[in-house]
């Protein structure tokens, strides 16, 4: 319920409503698409697969991005809640990362229509890893969030580090460009970034019906439920005093 009415209210009053949903991530897609396709742009069949991946790996971020903003800003958005009634603190945190799923499943209409405009089927083991990596995605999204909607009702100067961070980590991963053009060197040290090594295997099993590794997926499982842990470790470390810092 907290997840719906934050969905709900965020859109509430504008005039194109939750069309905003749709419209920011792919107003930025025009734009890059329109900048960079005559540099990255590989076509498969005659399809222009450029544009799909790009479209693909902006989605995913912007669910990155919504999701760990919108996680590190719970308690605090909802101080009256954590500080007058008695609310599991992780229910809230928990609603704003759904609110930003919610969003991320009305892009992946946006998604599906461009593939069928383009007249391009990924294969079933493709969308299967799609669909997993955007699970993942959401894991880490909740890791981050334990860990830092406690410390940020204390520590305020997080959400400007934040926003600096996810500007080189937007980057520093392979969304505008293709991994192949960075020296092969720095391959295995860029995919050391979950949301990197997901956005590369995402565009790769997607156009090219490529798939990682076992070792490189096991790794990069390994990083990701590892911090996981970490983040519940830390929660639990950090909720007692939340509504001491509010």
């Amino acid at each position: 319920m907290l997840a719906k009415t934050d969905f709900k209210l965020r859109y509430h009053g504008s005039f194109l409503g939750y069309l905003w949903a749709l419209l920011k991530p792919l107003l930025t897609f025009a734009i890059l698409n329109f900048v960079f396709s005559s540099v990255f742009n590989p076509r498969t069949g005659g399809v222009d697969t450029y544009s799909l991946q790009l479209l693909v790996a902006l989605m995913m971020f912007y669910f990155f991005a919504e999701g760990t903003n919108a996680g590190m800003n719970s308690l605090l958005s909802k101080s009256q809640l954590v500080t007058k009634i008695y609310v599991p603190r992780w229910t809230i945190i928990l609603a704003s990362t759904i609110n930003a799923t919610m969003i991320f499943l009305m892009n992946l209409v946006v998604i599906i229509f461009f593939f069928a405009v383009k007249g391009f089927m990924p294969s079933l083991p493709a969308i299967g890893m799609f669909l997993l990596f955007s699970i993942f995605i959401y894991i880490i999204v909740l890791s981050f969030a334990l860990i830092t909607a406690p410390l940020y009702v204390k520590f305020r100067d997080l959400s400007m580090i934040w926003e600096v961070l996810l500007m080189i980590i937007m980057y520093g991963s392979p969304i505008i460009y293709p991994l192949s053009t960075l020296p092969a060197k720095y391959h295995t040290l860029i995919l050391l970034n979950p949301l990197a090594f997901i956005i590369h295997f995402t565009k790769e099993s997607l156009i090219n019906n490529h798939f990682a590794s076992f070792n490189q997926y096991a790794v990069f499982v390994s990083i990701v439920f590892g911090a996981f842990g970490f983040s519940i470790w830390s929660y639990r470390k950090l909720a007692p005093r939340i509504a001491e810092d509010i």
